[in-house]
């Protein structure tokens, strides 16, 4: 089966009224999938499925409530008679340091992106078992989630757990022939237009001028449609056999993450108290502790 072909396949994609989510919205029904376009704002949800085509549909809701995860799923099975595929890449961002971060915000980005994705997950892993023909769940990790990011207490715990859901979910569904798989993107959006390393690039993008090589390798920062092929990719036949994985995609660059692994690792008869551990820790701990935080390449971009 060709990895460009969804005919017949039905999928939601939540969040999609722009940038990224619009992207995989428009990218899966070109592909031949009926989609229904989920976004807080019906206008932009609309706009997108104008762009997505005849067989997309958009339906308002806020996917940390429950009710609008079950009414997404109703929804689909209604209007095409099934569900295939789920992208759950509805977020939101309430960035502060941990001293000035609110209970509120903390609250409100952990339930959009991690209670949201548990409810459409769960919604869609339930109707995907009663048709028992298999399924696909995508959700959508960062690499906030991957590597631990200034400013984002909430996004980087939120995007972390949902890594560790697809993971967990791909060894439940895993009998069901339903794969789980998260997307690590990167791209230009309004969010990424706002960081100053690219303050020189907004003019450009706006005229049309393409991103710099740098950019799409070094940052694998690119436009949101060059992330759209891996969700076309891993919503399809071709993919069957790629389960409880995490890749990264962006610009010129794709990439597979691995999974948390012992490093180092010693024993010591009747266990270890705080002297036997900092007697040990500098010959055999201390090479192998690992970088944290997003480390970007320098960029000249006069």
């Amino acid at each position: 089966m060709s990895a460009a072909d969804l005919t017949g396949k039905v999928a939601i994609v939540t969040g999609a009224g722009q940038g990224l989510g619009r992207a995989y919205a428009v990218a899966l029904a070109r592909a031949g999938a009926a989609v229904i376009v989920n976004d807080l704002d019906l206008r932009v949800a609309e706009e997108t499925a104008g762009l997505a085509g005849g067989r997309a549909t958009a339906m308002a809701g806020d996917v940390g409530d429950r009710a609008t995860a079950d009414a997404l799923v109703a929804r689909a099975v209604e209007a095409f008679g099934r569900l295939d595929v789920v992208v759950t890449n509805a977020g939101v961002l309430r960035d502060a340091v941990l001293w000035k971060m609110t209970d509120e915000d903390f609250d409100l980005v952990v339930r959009t992106h991690l209670r949201g994705t548990f409810l459409c997950a769960r919604a869609a892993a339930i109707r995907m078992r009663e048709q028992a023909q298999g399924g696909r769940i995508i959700v959508v990790g960062s690499p906030a989630g991957q590597h631990g990011n200034f400013g984002q207490t909430n996004y980087a715990a939120a995007k972390a757990g949902i890594v560790g859901f697809a993971r967990t979910w791909a060894a439940e569904l895993a009998r069901a022939e339903i794969t789980v798989n998260a997307i690590v993107p990167t791209a230009w959006t309004a969010m990424t237009a706002t960081i100053p390393l690219y303050k020189p690039l907004v003019s450009r993008v706006a005229a049309g001028e393409p991103l710099p090589a740098a950019v799409r390798r070094e940052h694998a920062i690119g436009m949101p449609e060059d992330c759209a092929g891996l969700v076309v990719f891993l919503a399809s036949g071709a993919s069957a056999g790629i389960t409880g994985q995490t890749i990264g995609i962006g610009g010129d660059r794709i990439c597979l993450y691995s999974h948390p692994a012992e490093i180092a690792t010693e024993l010591r008869d009747g266990g270890w108290d705080a002297e036997a551990i900092a007697a040990i820790w500098q010959a055999r701990f201390a090479p192998h502790l690992q970088p944290f935080g997003i480390r970007l390449p320098k960029l000249d971009l006069a």
